[in-house]
């Protein structure tokens, strides 16, 4: 990418004429062919499936698991450990592929993902199993930001667009084939194989890697090396780590207002504190304090975030709910999600030709907010005696509105910096998604768990006190499976199913507001016009800056140039691609801050 000291005087005065010559990436290589990035998209979309395929693939087998190891208290782990790691890894990915380069960094990303696959398919108890799932993680966090800020750095925003509908559509695809796999894995060669075939796609995707990811090469500077965040990449591991706890443990393992939960708060703000003084101060941040200059950043990500509790509160324990409550397998519950799949995959393909066809996109996030708020609230309506269908029209409506807005933010995100930075900014507004996903988990699944321990505690004891000569078979609450309470007695039976229903249904009603206010955020986003060329991006506002402050070489001190910014052909490129005038002199590493 060009710097400002780059440019030289002669182009801030030249006379208005339009440039032929073919737009680059910034980097002074010429832009990859079309069939080129297609084959470099096979080798992202592979990686993006593995990860969000072990986002999901857990769910239906998670009963089963839990219940072979012994460790249903240990539930929330399997998969918060997972989305703990790769949230954690998700800005320390994106800094340091924006600084040392994505190829190599993309590559160990999935090396460490299929050694955490190692671990959980050899686990024996749940300590083992949570091992690889945080693994697993560290190398996922990579392959899902640096896949989204690679195909970034190649493809102009506004054609872009059509490949984030894409990519959010293999999300939709692994997302519900993850929960239909991992429950026909279960009921056949056994749940360890929902890690063995981790394998075979791993080795794909390091083929396709090495062979067919022809990312543009970083222009060698003649400035010393870049230095690594490294204060700041531990601050944020901690922030993180303690927002995590106190949702997992708060009242569950312990009391609200414990020491161990109070330690745990004022652990997290001060490091909060300390992180963003940090950042102030480094060359290199991993999040850097500018991207909140932005208001595309600051609401998207907000929204985001708002997107991530919602989604992964559902998907996390909805598999499991079907198979307690409606007394279906695992493959059954899966083929259950499908019509959630279904409505997320054709909305978010058809948001994003449409984005990369007309390049307005505002109301897609706002109609997909809101309709997602309402699938939350019919869901939370729900009873052990309702039928299946009504579950399957809500989970629908519910894919649909993630469909038309979980990509859509990303592309915003990433048409708001130039491409030097759009990793950071990429793995910036992952990381706070990923933050409410794992919050979105951590508290569903710890107020879930706590509630479901009470109502069968307590169920059990009205069913002795009502009944004291009916035989009740000793089962461990831990211990439970589909399987065994499908053969329990009578009103065993139904104290279980009733017992899930009412401690997970009603917490989707406490998550439905998040989604409306997540709705009210993005009324006050701009639609900002998608760049249409990778140059465009840094350069329009970088030239312009400097046409506008800059004096030429043989100016009087105080001159401007004697090209004005109404003149200026950058601008009038600028204002055919409809770009708001008011944006084109932001300063180029914050870019317009509305």
């Amino acid at each position: 990418m060009r710097s400002n000291h780059d440019i030289e005087p002669e182009t801030m005065t030249a006379t208005p004429q339009r440039t032929t010559a073919p737009a680059t990436n910034g980097d002074d290589t010429p832009p990859m062919a079309t069939s080129a990035i297609i084959l470099l998209f096979v080798g992202l979309m592979i990686a993006m499936f593995m990860f969000s395929l072990n986002q999901t693939v857990l769910a239906t087998a998670l009963p089963t698991i839990v219940g072979e190891l012994d460790g249903v208290d240990q539930m929330l782990w399997v998969s918060t450990a997972f989305m703990l790691a790769s949230t954690i890894m998700m800005p320390v990915y994106g800094k340091v592929g924006d600084l040392f380069g994505r190829k190599p960094l993309f590559m160990f990303a999935i090396c460490c993902f299929l050694l955490g696959s190692v671990f959980a398919l050899i686990a024996n108890e749940m300590s083992t199993l949570i091992f690889g799932r945080v693994l697993q993680g560290i190398g996922g966090g990579g392959m899902m930001i640096l896949s989204q800020s690679i195909i970034a750095s190649v493809v102009p925003a506004r054609e872009r667009g059509k490949y984030m509908g894409i990519m959010g559509s293999a999300f939709a695809v692994s997302s519900v084939a993850g929960p239909l796999i991992g429950g026909w894995l279960t009921e056949g060669p056994g749940w360890r194989w929902a890690f063995a075939i981790n394998f075979p796609l791993g080795i794909i995707a390091l083929i396709a890697a090495a062979i067919f990811l022809k990312v543009p090469k970083r222009a060698k500077g003649t400035g010393p090396r870049p230095k690594i965040d490294v204060i700041g990449m531990a601050l944020i591991s901690i922030v993180t780590s303690c927002i995590v706890l106190v949702s997992a443990w708060g009242g569950h393992d312990y009391a609200w207002g414990s020491w161990q939960i109070n330690g745990l708060i004022i652990g997290g703000a001060i490091a909060a504190v300390a992180f963003v003084f940090v950042e102030f101060r480094v060359s290199e941040p991993v999040i850097p304090m500018s991207l909140f200059a932005n208001r595309d950043f600051i609401l998207c990500t907000i929204a985001g975030l708002f997107v991530g509790i919602g989604m992964f509160g559902v998907l996390s324990y909805m598999p499991t709910y079907l198979q307690m409550v409606h007394g279906i397998d695992a493959t059954v519950a899966g083929l259950m999600m499908v019509p959630m799949m279904g409505t997320m995959l054709v909305s978010s393909t058809l948001v994003g030709f449409i984005v990369s066809r007309t390049g307005k996109y505002k109301k897609y996030p706002l109609t997909g907010i809101l309709i997602m708020a309402a699938s939350l609230v019919l869901l939370s309506q729900l009873k052990a005696e309702s039928s299946a269908w009504e579950t399957i029209g809500c989970l629908a409506l519910l894919g649909l509105g993630l469909g038309l807005s979980m990509q859509t933010l990303v592309l915003v995100v990433q048409n708001a910096f130039p491409v030097s930075m759009v990793g950071t900014a990429t793995a910036s507004n992952n990381y706070f998604r990923q933050v409410g996903a794992t919050l979105g988990m951590a508290f569903i699944g710890s107020v879930f768990t706590q509630r479901l321990m009470d109502n069968i505690k307590s169920g059990i004891t009205d069913i002795a006190k009502s009944a004291p000569h009916t035989p009740l078979p000793k089962v461990s609450s831990k211990g439970l499976t589909p399987g065994i309470v499908a053969d329990l007695p009578d009103p065993l039976h139904s104290l279980i199913i009733n017992s899930y229903n009412d401690a997970l249904v009603p917490l989707f009603l406490w998550v439905a507001p998040l989604a409306v206010l997540g709705f009210v955020f993005l009324c006050f986003l701009p639609n900002t016009p998608l760049a249409q060329t990778l140059s465009n991006e840094p350069t329009k506002r970088q030239s312009l800056d400097i046409a506008e402050s800059a004096p030429s070489a043989d100016s009087a001190p105080g001159a401007v140039s004697s090209v004005s910014l109404a003149e200026s052909p950058l601008l009038e490129e600028t204002r055919n691609d409809g770009t708001d005038d008011t944006q084109l002199t932001r300063d180029r590493d914050s870019r317009p801050a509305h």
